[in-house]
């Protein structure tokens, strides 16, 4: 169980990252811990360390976490970094959501509030500071035929990219599977790659906080 292998790493550890399939089992394993447990993901739940990384990413880039219009694309019901980035983002001013999936992968009912959904990505480009773009997860469905018909609903490519402003970014959490193509890889918004690279010094830090590390060696 959670429970027991959670006790015995405590024993063993000084921190423990969990990623598990079922939502919930970071925080089961939060509440029988004796060490700090970071959540690296629960299902289609929350991955909080990711959205930490992309509001590094999105400050280091835009210069703001506010005033912004940010797209939210692809499979939007299981995608565990969106839900934690709507939740993490709504805490500023002036942010608008636009959620772009298809009917099947809409964002929960618990997250959707005040945002603006649409199944068309072309429509929404021209008016977003920020793309993030998901995959659509095999693993998530129960049905290999529904993953087949949608897995391949939003691919972002050079043609749509004419339709964005000039410094709007692209964000994924990666693997990218079809959602992006990779001749977008060259263009100077595409910083996917970048946002990996500040999730080593988000993590290093939260590690190091943990801790209770003042000073690097």
């Amino acid at each position: 169980s959670v429970s027991d292998t959670i006790r015995v790493i405590s024993c063993y550890a000084d921190i423990c990252a969990i990623r598990h399939p079922k939502e919930g089992a970071a925080y089961v394993a939060a509440s029988k811990s004796s060490i700090p447990v970071i959540n690296a993901g629960d299902g289609g739940h929350q991955h909080p360390t990711q959205t930490l990384t992309d509001l590094l990413t999105i400050r280091s880039l835009k210069g703001r976490l506010s005033g912004m219009t940010v797209g939210l694309c692809g499979d939007l019901k299981f995608g565990r970094t969106v839900h934690s980035l709507i939740h993490a983002l709504v805490r500023y001013p002036d942010i608008k959501f636009v959620l772009i999936s298809p009917p099947e992968l809409r964002i929960p009912d618990y997250i959707r509030e005040t945002v603006l959904e649409t199944t068309n990505l072309d429509d929404a480009m021209e008016e977003l500071d920020i793309l993030y773009m998901t995959r659509v997860q095999k693993e998530r469905f129960f049905n290999e035929e529904d993953y087949i018909r949608m897995k391949d609903c939003y691919i972002l490519d050079k043609e749509k990219m004419k339709l964005a402003k000039p410094d709007m970014y692209i964000l994924h959490p990666l693997p990218r599977v079809n959602a992006i193509s990779v001749e977008v890889d060259e263009d100077p918004r595409a910083a996917y790659f970048k946002q990996a690279q500040y999730g080593v010094y988000v993590r290093m830090a939260l590690i190091m906080t943990l801790l209770e590390v003042k000073e690097p060696c």
